[in-house]
């Protein structure tokens, strides 16, 4: 049995307010997410396919992939896309300490800092965070909230990483969820790439053809 549904429930949202499920339908934007990487295998092929739809989304970067991948974290940034943190070594809230996990976020988000050609930019922005499997405590969100972390989870889970589940399927549950001021979540690793490489070129068709935009978050 599935933790999320595809589209997240209204309810859900309302019980965690303070986090960033989706934004106003009037905004006639999508808003794409990509977690998990930057790694060299997945993540060129995504920015490739975003230009040419003209395409601006987020990613939500694991610190230690940056460490590895730098040239890679630093083409999302020149290609004008929006980063967030993601922890250093992708872990889960629910099975780690607050102050551990506290520590996670403040290193990947150093390491953001470090590896970026616009350091000044990204200092200045707001800092942006989703965690790992969607899993972490109130008492984490909470003092993250209290360090000026903006929590960002989504309205849309495509699933793309479920290898029981066809592209085709995948891309049919996805359109099915999507509306203006949705955040939609892809995975741009080597679990989730069969599905991506399907899917996210008809999302982005899907997009340009109802006349919406994609933004990355907060962009500025």
């Amino acid at each position: 049995m599935r933790l999320f549904p595809t589209k997240t429930p209204s309810i859900i949202k309302r019980l965690y307010p303070k986090r960033i499920w989706s934004f106003s339908r009037s905004t006639e934007t999508v808003f794409l997410t990509f977690d998990d990487g930057p790694i060299p295998e997945v993540t060129p092929w995504v920015l490739d396919t975003l230009a040419e739809y003209h395409a601006k989304a987020t990613f939500f970067c694991i610190g230690e992939n940056i460490q590895k991948h730098p040239e890679v974290f630093n083409r999302i940034l020149t290609e004008g896309h929006a980063v967030g943190n993601h922890t250093q070594h992708h872990v889960n809230g629910w099975k780690t300490q607050t102050q551990t996990y506290l520590r996670e976020v403040e290193k990947a988000e150093t390491t953001i800092s470090n590896f970026s050609n616009r350091k000044s930019k990204i200092e200045n922005s707001k800092m942006l965070f989703r965690p790992p499997y969607g899993k972490l405590t109130s008492a984490q969100a909470k003092q993250l909230q209290q360090k000026a972390y903006t929590i960002v989870m989504w309205d849309v889970l495509t699933y793309d990483f479920d290898t029981t589940l066809s592209p085709e399927k995948c891309f049919t549950q996805t359109k099915k969820a999507i509306r203006p001021g949705s955040i939609v979540i892809f995975h741009d690793s080597l679990k989730a790439e069969k599905n991506l490489r399907y899917v996210l070129p008809k999302v982005l068709d899907l997009i340009t053809s109802k006349g919406w935009k994609t933004e990355g978050l907060f962009n500025t």
